[in-house]
């Protein structure tokens, strides 16, 4: 079983009120649900994508084998990270991570007895660095993101995670595109798709990568994406279906702004946000006992204490009854 913490599904089933990921509330999207519902399962996909990566890259506007697919964000944080502690590149084995940030980057280094440093040592080797704009849990641009790229060493991958770029609904990425041509950009569509129960993704390697790229694709499991993930991913290039996305994020922001306000009503800490979830911290001696509570009332929050915020949850944008189905759980169980 994974030690790893994540929101969603649990042992009691699906919440009929889940704040506890980050998926597009509007979702699924109705083209690309089509699109997957009619996928072909009677055959293996092509083993190499070549018309799916050529679509991504198009979209991106990069070559082709800058491509590379996963079977979902997480089985690319475990395949970069295996990649970056076989290279022999000397010294301490680190991961620099964000002062907060989604477990399974810690997880991964760990599994490889690397350690995880949240402010790298210029005197130490770093193996591997991870950014992520906007950030979790906060949902927010990460602080000093232009200084660290440029502050890395040469010679040390470091990985964008821009899963909740498409769900910005405030600000940009401080970035240019000569610094993302550095990184590894990961994308994982199936949040703003609202279909996170499709597991694919996929990453843009950076420019002069063609021999790490060789590599991860010789550390990938066959067919990492199968065929609902292929067609997934194809749907998402389409530009019926990034219409519907862009329609959906004024959808969001309105239901973020009465969410945000509706919390702040009952008492909470609420953090700023970017995107389409958010951080509060409800005012209650018994935080566990909170949550459990909340959990038996058809309610589920992302408890933040493995990003490293104890005592705060993060809470996906949900529409308007759901929060009133907060709103009165939190009300009866005070």
């Amino acid at each position: 079983m994974s030690t790893v913490v994540h929101g969603g599904p649990d042992a009691a089933g699906a919440a009929p009120h889940d704040f506890s990921t980050n998926a597009n509330a509007c979702g699924p999207c109705p083209e690309a649900l089509e699109r997957v519902g009619a996928a072909d399962v009677s055959r293996y996909p092509d083993p190499a994508y070549t018309a799916l990566r050529e679509q991504l890259a198009v979209m991106h506007g990069v070559e082709a084998w800058r491509i590379v697919l996963a079977a979902g964000a997480s089985e690319f944080i475990r395949r970069i990270t295996t990649w970056a502690a076989l290279e022999d590149r000397g010294g301490h084995g680190e991961v620099a991570l964000p002062p907060m940030s989604y477990g399974d980057y810690a997880a991964a280094a760990r599994a490889h007895g690397l350690q995880v440093v949240r402010a790298p040592h210029p005197a130490r080797q770093l193996r591997l660095a991870w950014c992520c704009d906007p950030s979790t849990p906060l949902g927010q641009a990460q602080q000093g993101i232009l200084e660290t790229v440029d502050a890395l060493p040469e010679g040390v991958p470091c990985v964008l995670d821009r899963a909740y770029e498409p769900l910005r609904l405030e600000g940009r990425l401080a970035l240019s595109q000569s610094r993302l041509d550095r990184l590894w950009q990961m994308w994982s569509p199936n949040k703003a798709l609202g279909m996170t129960g499709v597991r694919a993704a996929y990453v843009i390697a950076p420019s002069n990568a063609q021999d790490a790229v060789r590599a991860l694709l010789r550390l990938s499991a066959s067919w990492p994406v199968g065929s609902h993930g292929v067609a997934m991913l194809s749907a998402w290039t389409q530009p019926d279906v990034q219409a519907w996305l862009r329609e959906s994020l004024g959808t969001l922001r309105d239901w973020k702004a009465s969410q945000m306000a509706m919390c702040s009503e009952i008492g909470w800490h609420v953090w700023p946000s970017d995107a389409n979830f958010h951080v509060a911290q409800p005012m209650v001696d018994d935080f566990a006992g909170l949550l459990k509570h909340l959990r038996a009332e058809g309610i589920k929050l992302r408890d933040c204490a493995s990003f490293g915020l104890p005592g705060h949850v993060r809470l996906g944008v949900l529409p308007p009854a759901s929060q009133q189905a907060l709103k009165e759980a939190w009300t009866n169980a005070s």
